[in-house]
């Protein structure tokens, strides 16, 4: 899924897989003007936070790319401004799970562009040896990063309001033996975006929070799945993870910028929670009332 995931095996079969996805969402979104929105995307110097990135520039939003790794992130910046033009965007090194120095990412954000309307909170791992940093990176930055767009966003704080995404993945909805952390991680995220979409619409905060749930993306994250450093010893599970990228396919990261640019644009979906997958492309889950 998103974050779990390996390379290896039925390269042929994904690549197919992954064109059938591609052909197969819905009508594209036509490329609506975002000129003078502000954006935040954490994990934003590869992967699907780096396709997000190149879609809200090519919408003339300005975007802050938040990454971990400086190497990647500075490449990722020169890239960008010979692409799109200097001072559209601009790379922040942070550790998400360090609450002082998220914070110091969104108002470095606000002081350079002045505002603040789209957050992407996109940033994760896959490490089942290191659970407990599993955690920080998947749910808990999740949690802080939401709760700061608010401060910068939420009309309860005298903002204007805007949008938030929040990446889970199709694993919140299927269960791996070779990945039970970043399983539960990806439910969290789930439960509290649709949770804080619950909120934010009943006390009026003008802000619209949704949550993204990719299968397998052809990412880096992807090919940790063989690495015992990270998977300790679920790696022994390896051979059924990879056989299940078979069967469902990989998809490419611009398909996912795809699904995040149509939860922010359409103003009705508030606590959507959103499916990519090669077998139905873009949709979404459907919840049954609860019953007693």
């Amino acid at each position: 899924m998103k974050g779990g995931g390996g390379g290896g095996g039925g390269g042929e079969k994904q690549q197919r897989s992954a064109d059938c996805a591609q052909t197969r969402s819905a009508t594209p979104v036509s490329i609506m003007s975002l000129a003078g929105k502000v954006a935040l995307v954490t994990g934003g110097a590869q992967g699907i936070g780096r396709a997000a990135v190149q879609s809200l520039l090519r919408s003339s939003a300005k975007v802050a790319v938040v990454d971990l790794n400086k190497t990647v992130g500075e490449q990722c910046q020169t890239q960008l401004d010979a692409e799109f033009g200097e001072g559209r965007s601009a790379f922040i090194q942070c550790d998400v799970t360090n609450g002082d120095a998220l914070r110091d990412a969104f108002q470095r954000t606000v002081d350079q562009f002045g505002r603040l309307d789209i957050v992407i909170n996109n940033a994760g791992i896959n490490n089942e040896k290191n659970w407990e940093k599993t955690i920080q990176v998947n749910l808990t930055s999740v949690i802080k990063g939401t709760y700061l767009a608010l401060e910068h966003m939420s009309k309860e704080y005298g903002k204007e309001g805007g949008t938030i995404i929040n990446v889970s993945s199709m694993a919140a909805f299927l269960h791996s033996p070779h990945q039970p952390v970043y399983t539960a991680t990806k439910h969290g995220v789930i439960g509290f975006t649709r949770a804080m979409a619950d909120a934010a619409a009943q006390d009026d905060y003008g802000v619209r929070i949704n949550v993204l749930c990719p299968a397998f993306v052809d990412t880096p994250l992807l090919h940790t799945v063989e690495d015992e450093d990270n998977m300790g010893k679920f790696v022994k599970f390896k051979d059924d993870f990879k056989q299940s990228m078979d069967k469902f396919g990989v998809l490419q990261p611009p398909l996912i910028a795809e699904g995040m640019m149509r939860l922010i644009l359409d103003p009705s979906l508030n606590g959507a929670v959103m499916k990519i997958t090669c077998a139905k492309g873009i949709h979404f889950h459907t919840y049954e009332p609860m019953s007693a």
